[in-house]
């Protein structure tokens, strides 16, 4: 079996289509394609673009003989493969709207998923739930607390194609229906015009310069924006071969993604949120040589996206690597959001990672204390506002604010969301004017965006700022932790002050150790803060994550308010 080629004679054409049924129209004329891989790396099944547009036209025409017509929710249980793949521009060619679902976690048990995904069939309302036959009891159940039609993709692929009219899709039409990592309690579905998704797609292939050597390589899951949007939706408008590892196994294996991006004779694009890199430094073992495994040399744009950008986990994935031949230029910082279908700033290939030094009463909001030292955090430049889209810093009450600056992130342009899906009072809550309040802090310096952290999370106690992931950070320096092991967040003790609460996984059990544990975190907090803390020593993998395997504070902290997530006991 042969993978879809990198180059392919079809000239190419940068997502200038009038609806995404268009942009498969286009690329089903040349020979590239999808290509998924088993957990080791291996190729398992090449699907070209041709192969993929036959064979969504055939479901569209399953799902009209079905029922399904324009405007309807056909909800997917997004797993990595040609299924999906083909039920989802089937979706799109029968005119209804694809609302890609998760796959179940390692965080969270049978019934966690159940009432994840019903939580999201009752918001979305979709006409059907496709899924994989394995998850046919989990998601049949969802579908069925729903009352929503529930089938497996492989039953309903074999139905026999029942040929007719296909409706045609008018660029201002809906596209499909996006949920984020967070949507499990009050799930939004963002949604995606034709119009805005395509200026998206267009903008970011643009800003990384895509090049006819480049090929992709991705692990990301489809039932997020970035794996979704940019590792999907984007190969098929922009024409790029792609080879494909699903979350799953590279969860078990992480390395194996960087097989893959060794064996391409091409130049290699490829995402992932900082936890990735990170597993990936620490996998290698210290006695083993990257040179002897890898070959990242031609790995031309490595993406940096979908949560909070650590310099020193980079730092720690060059020193990991560089004998392999990767580049630090080949990082490419980013940021954007499901609201503004992906991207909003990205970085201009081959300046890598530059990060400038703020000083804390800056982050805070306060003055300078003459008694503490002056502590900085680096702030990792996530790049300028791709095409068509603007970003402004403003103020507590509207104002734009300069240069350098922080202040709340706002966006407005080509690629924003409709709203959410029938819920105005959300989308009246975060959109005024045609602008999009991101949730994020952060500044503008030099025209680059730099991001500070979400505006949500922020704990404020006597009026002071203190962000989350400055005390997680400070936690993680000391020996045995590791990125996820730490969240902080602000609670009400019984006396009835306002503190920040630090829940920290802990692998000792010899009571002592826990006792010096515990001193030593409130020690580096209370020296990154200047106040006492309440320190909680809990089980390993007991802090709750989302669906792309971040880590929750928001839900850290109902849990523990709530008590379900028990500390260890530790004497006074």
């Amino acid at each position: 079996m042969l993978a879809t080629p990198t180059h392919d004679s079809l000239p190419r054409r940068f997502a200038d289509f009038g609806t995404l049924g268009e942009a498969l129209d286009y690329a089903a004329a040349g020979q590239r394609g999808l290509n998924f891989h088993d957990p080791r790396g291996n190729l398992r099944r090449a699907y070209p673009f041709a192969e993929m547009r036959a064979d969504a036209i055939g479901c569209a025409h399953r799902m009209i003989a079905h029922g399904v017509k324009p405007g309807d929710r056909i909800a997917l249980v997004a797993e990595t493969g040609e299924q999906f793949a083909q039920a989802f521009f089937g979706a799109i060619y029968a005119g209804a709207w694809p609302v890609p679902l998760p796959l179940p976690t390692s965080f969270g048990g049978k019934e966690s998923y159940i009432d994840q995904l019903a939580v999201q069939l009752q918001s979305s309302d979709p006409l059907m739930l496709f899924y994989p036959e394995e998850l046919s009891e989990m998601a049949g159940e969802a579908a069925r607390q729903c009352n929503v039609e529930g089938v497996d993709y492989t039953s309903f692929l074999a139905r026999p194609v029942v040929p007719g009219a296909l409706p045609q899709a008018e660029p201002d039409d809906v596209c499909y229906l996006q949920y984020s990592s967070g949507s499990t309690r009050f799930p939004h579905g963002v949604a995606v015009t034709h119009r805005a998704l395509l200026a998206n797609l267009a903008a970011h292939s643009h800003a990384m310069q895509v090049i006819e050597t480049d090929r992709c390589i991705s692990w990301l899951p489809w039932y997020h924006d970035m794996g979704l949007v940019g590792c999907f939706l984007s190969i098929v408008a922009n024409q790029i071969s792609t080879d494909y590892l699903k979350t799953e196994d590279f969860a078990r294996r992480p390395l194996a993604w960087l097989d893959m991006i060794s064996r391409n004779e091409g130049t290699s694009a490829s995402y992932s949120p900082t936890f990735g890199y990170d597993i990936c430094a620490r996998r290698m073992s210290s006695q083993t040589k990257a040179s002897d495994r890898f070959d990242l040399s031609r790995w031309r744009i490595a993406g940096n996206g979908a949560d909070m950008i650590r310099p020193d986990v980079m730092q720690s994935f060059v020193d990991a690597f560089a004998e392999a031949g990767f580049s630090p230029g080949a990082f490419l910082p980013s940021y954007g959001l499901a609201e503004t279908t992906l991207a909003v700033t990205i970085m201009p290939p081959g300046e890598g990672i530059v990060v400038e030094l703020v000083e804390e009463t800056d982050l805070s909001g306060g003055e300078v204390n003459g008694e503490r030292p002056q502590r900085f955090r680096a702030i990792v430049n996530c790049g300028k506002p791709v095409q068509g889209m603007v970003v402004e810093i403003r103020d507590e009450d509207g104002g734009v604010l300069p240069e350098k600056q922080i202040g709340k992130v706002w966006t407005t342009g080509t690629s924003l969301m409709t709203g959410y899906f029938r819920d105005q009072e959300a989308t009246d809550a975060c959109m005024f004017d045609g602008w999009l309040d991101t949730g994020d802090m952060g500044y503008l310096s030099d025209g680059y965006l730099y991001i500070v952290g979400r505006a949500k999370d922020m704990i404020i106690i006597n009026g002071k700022n203190h962000w989350p992931q400055d005390i997680e950070w400070a936690v993680e320096q000391l020996p045995g932790f590791k990125q996820g092991d730490i969240a902080a967040f602000a609670i009400t003790t019984p006396g009835g002050e306002e503190t920040p609460a630090v829940l920290v996984h802990c692998r000792t059990s010899d009571d002592a150790e826990r006792t010096r544990l515990r001193d030593d975190i409130r020690e580096r907090v209370r020296a990154i803060t200047g106040m006492h803390c309440v320190v909680e020593l809990v089980p390993p993998r007991t802090l709750p994550r989302t669906s792309s395997g971040k880590l929750s504070r928001s839900k850290a902290r109902k849990l523990y308010l709530e008590g379900e997530i028990v500390p260890y006991a530790i004497a006074a």
